[in-house]
């Protein structure tokens, strides 16, 4: 009897370790299972264009050449320790200018130089991309990593609308919308139709994250922007026919004979002369050149996040 009282003592002992283990193992579950969260953010940054004003030859040039800015707000929802998805809307501005890139010396780029062409373009883009953390976040918001780089990729559609600025010696100062005056003869017969002013473009970048507090991260990142389009400039192709454009067409389609840059001015004279006398008459150069890559953008930014509170799931108390 003594022999069975035992085995009876052991196997209960047993038993409630079993179950003791496998609770431990529920609370432990439920203790690491990840509990999504989301974020609001703001940030402020700058703008850079690459395209026929600002060669993808020369990164670095064309980079530090004519930043500007951009402003962003963003929706971001973390899905697991790793992954989450984020939406924004970001207005920036671009900018370029043949006079600017090339004044130091017009005979290392004449064609642009004689070109003489600038813009602005206010972007408006919408954007849809997957985070990838390298640094995992902890079971909720409160446990996230306290600092991580990530890579981001997506989509975005994005409106926009070149401008140039009258000639110097216009009464009219003011800045003209480029796209309807089809400056390479869009919309004429034989000529390509007007560009959209909508188009699409691939997000690709990376950033870092630092939790300042519970409720607040801290991020810094930049991102390059590829573009469906080869208009953010209004530049894509070769000059019209002499005769076919009229009116403010033809002052803005080919600005090569103007002395002064309009953008901000500046004396041409010069740079013409030193190109003419080395290169012969700078009315053999095109307006385009053929490199066949779409524009493009990047955009840096510093964002703060705000961290939205949500529920802290508890184990259940037995």
């Amino acid at each position: 009897m003594r022999f069975n009282d035992n085995w009876r003592t052991i196997l209960l002992a047993g038993l409630l370790i079993l179950a003791g283990w496998q609770n431990g193992m529920a609370q432990r579950r439920v203790n690491t299972q990840f509990l999504p969260y989301s974020e609001v953010g703001f940030g402020l940054g700058s703008s850079t264009y690459y395209g026929e004003l600002a060669g993808y030859r020369k990164p670095i040039k064309s980079t530090f050449t004519l930043p500007r800015w951009n402003v962003g707000l963003m929706y971001t929802r973390h899905f697991t320790p790793r992954l989450a998805a984020r939406a924004s809307f970001t207005y920036a501005r671009i900018t370029g200018d043949d006079y600017k890139y090339n004044a130091g010396d017009p005979l290392k780029a004449p064609a642009q130089f004689v070109r003489n062409l600038h813009f602005r373009n206010d972007l408006k883009e919408f954007a849809l991309v997957g985070i990838y953390q390298f640094v995992e976040d902890g079971r909720n918001s409160l446990k996230r990593a306290q600092l991580t780089p990530y890579i981001f990729g997506g989509l975005a559609l994005l409106a926009h609308s070149p401008e140039a600025r009258n000639p110097l010696d216009s009464s009219n100062r003011q800045w003209v919308k480029l796209q309807p005056l089809g400056t390479e003869g869009q919309g004429q017969p034989s000529y390509a139709k007007p560009y959209s002013l909508v188009t699409l473009a691939i997000p690709l970048g990376l950033g870092v994250r630092y939790k300042l507090n519970e409720n607040f991260n801290l991020a810094i990142e930049g991102g390059l922007r590829y573009t469906f389009t080869d208009y953010l400039d209004d530049i894509g192709g070769p000059y019209p026919a002499a005769d076919l454009l009229t009116g403010q067409s033809a002052i803005f389609g080919n600005r090569s004979n103007e002395l002064t840059a309009a953008r901000k001015g500046g004396d041409r004279q010069v740079g013409l002369q030193q190109i003419s006398n080395e290169l012969g008459s700078p009315e053999q150069f095109m307006r385009a050149g053929t490199g066949g890559f779409n524009d493009s953008y990047v955009f840096t930014s510093i964002q703060i996040h705000y961290i939205i509170p949500g529920k802290i799931k508890c184990p259940p108390i037995k």
